[in-house]
């Protein structure tokens, strides 16, 4: 976000704006809706912690300056940090004012501090509190307009740092600027209009967190500034900063392990899990791949707990200080679309798409196969699948090394073709009578059923291949041909019919070239009368 290196908890808060933003446009169940509620919860502890974080480095900036004799350059320094503080805390609780008014407006909590389900789906509240009520706008104005005052604060004390905006439009954005449904939006339209109550909560949460970043960066980057010192710590105390205690399986855990009176100079050894991480500037960088639990209670989610220990210079001797986090891992669910989702087409390419949108971003999907092969598309979770002849076929997903679950689909069986005959003119109406002699030319068609037809083309060319064309008087073969394919030679029989005969066309095999071009023959008894006037 700033004008130098994102570190790695900037782009995950990136990530996570990118991918509740991309999460409105669904349309989402009750349980995706606890989710949001949930991500929001963590969300808010992680607005927590970092103004606990930020209050106690102002207070740190201000015990610095006045430790090392109020410098004359420092001084103002200490007043920067405090106005960086006031900017954000205004802007903070002006956004915490509209979260509220927007679960007030919704109903979305009832007295005993419940979510209501049916209110978090309500679509219409945030698109009338936003949009029609232009607060939506407003709200782009004031936060784009608080990185510029932060810089401007910065700047009066020699500090050159610039942030981007906060509130952008689609077509500043990289997940929709090519996208054209959605790249022509507004911020307003993109984020609030149509969108559940439940999203924009966890949304405007993920804003406040925002804007406590650059509060943190700006505070850090005076801190920085600041001539050296020697820190006494008096109250230590190890913290874990994440930027949430939900995370799905699949992604990165990422936050900080922190000594709450920690400073630039100090250099302490943190561990989790009984391995060292790395430290920069104080603040131990946590990033991990959270593996899928073993099971999970009825809210989708699995608790977890992190170990770890900060040993630092206290008093003049090192001290172990151990750290306890706890978080949750949710299970992603997988989502499926294609044209014949429900049952799968045995022996055919059934094209199917495989997502699991918890993942957003970080989604890198392989998959495997039980009772069939499984062709990977060109793009992430496209798949076409091939089953056996049989049964049920169960495709395992898993994301970067990690499995996510399986889905298990009945295998159908491809639906025989209808059997008609044409000649040159077309179709041959079986309810009158042919005029003699009987069709100058004769087809015997294959024709696919018609779901079957529309939804796996690839799959349903069909010819009949075997049977014979008998010619009959008076109940009495007297001729025939052998069919070998859709047009038959019919010319000795014509030259033998009479007015009252009848052809009878008898299909014994029918042949489907499938996808790879393979041929596939099956018995098919199929019989057609044709009458001869």
């Amino acid at each position: 976000m700033a004008g130098t290196k994102e570190t790695p908890r900037q782009r995950m808060i990136g990530m996570m704006y990118l991918v509740l933003t991309a999460l409105l446009a669904l349309q989402v169940s009750n349980q995706i809706l606890q989710k949001f509620v949930l991500l929001n919860d963590g969300l808010e502890r992680t607005s927590r912690n970092y103004i606990q974080k930020n209050e106690f480095t102002v207070t740190s900036i201000e015990s610095t300056v006045e430790s090392q004799g109020n410098n004359a350059k420092d001084v103002p320094k200490v007043g920067a940090a405090k106005e960086v503080r006031v900017i954000t805390s205004e802007v903070f609780s002006y956004l915490e004012d509209l979260k509220q008014e927007l679960i007030t407006v919704s109903n979305a909590k009832n007295d005993q501090g419940t979510y209501n389900n049916s209110a978090l789906k309500n679509v219409d509240v945030p698109g009338n509190i936003f949009n029609n009520n232009k607060k939506g706008f407003e709200m782009q104005e004031k936060l784009n307009a608080y990185p510029a005052q932060i810089s401007e604060v910065l700047a009066k004390i020699g500090i050159d740092l610039t942030f981007e905006p906060i509130a952008k439009d689609a077509k500043d954005i990289d997940l929709f600027k090519n996208d054209p449904d959605v790249r022509g939006k507004n911020f307003v339209n993109l984020n609030f209009v149509k969108s559940p109550v439940g999203a924009v909560m966890a949304l405007i949460s993920q804003f406040q967190n925002e804007v406590l970043n650059i509060e943190s960066e700006s505070l850090s980057e005076i801190t920085k500034s600041i001539g050296s010192f020697y820190f006494k710590a008096d109250i230590v105390e190890a913290r874990v900063a994440a930027l949430s205690n939900v995370v799905a399986a699949g992604t990165k855990f990422e936050g900080d392990m922190y000594i709450a009176s920690s400073s630039s100079t100090a250099a302490p050894i943190m561990r989790l899990d009984g391995k060292a991480i790395p430290v920069e500037n104080g603040f131990g960088k946590i990033e991990f791949t959270v593996a899928p639990a073993g099971q999970y209670d009825d809210r989708g989610l699995a608790k977890r707990v992190l170990k770890g220990e900060i040993v630092t210079n206290v008093g003049g001797e090192d001290k172990v200080l151990p750290v306890e986090y706890e978080y949750y891992v949710a299970q992603p669910i997988i989502k499926v679309t294609s044209e014949v989702v429900n049952q799968l087409y045995a022996d055919c390419a059934n094209d199917l798409s495989i997502d699991v949108p918890a993942l957003g971003n970080s989604y890198a999907p392989d998959f495997s196969i039980n009772n069939g092969s499984i062709i990977k598309g060109s793009k992430p979770g496209q798949v076409t699948v091939i089953p056996g002849n049989s049964g049920k076929t169960v495709i395992g997903v898993s994301s970067g090394g990690n499995k996510i679950g399986d889905v298990s689909y009945d295998i159908k069986p491809v639906p025989a073709p209808s059997i008609r005959p044409y000649d040159a003119r077309g179709p041959i109406d079986l309810s009158t009578a042919y005029p003699a002699p009987g069709p100058s030319s004769l087809i015997i068609e294959a024709i696919a059923e018609a779901n079957f037809g529309r939804t796996m083309a690839r799959d349903s060319n069909f010819e009949v291949t075997g049977g014979e064309v008998i010619l009959l008087r008076n109940e009495v073969p007297r001729d025939k041909v052998t069919i070998t394919g859709k047009n038959v030679g019919i010319r000795n029989l014509l030259a033998a019919a009479k007015s009252g005969d009848n052809l009878i066309v008898r299909v014994t095999e029918v042949t489907r070239t499938n996808f790879r071009g393979n041929k596939i023959k099956s018995n098919q008894s199929e019989i057609i009368r044709i009458a001869i006037k």
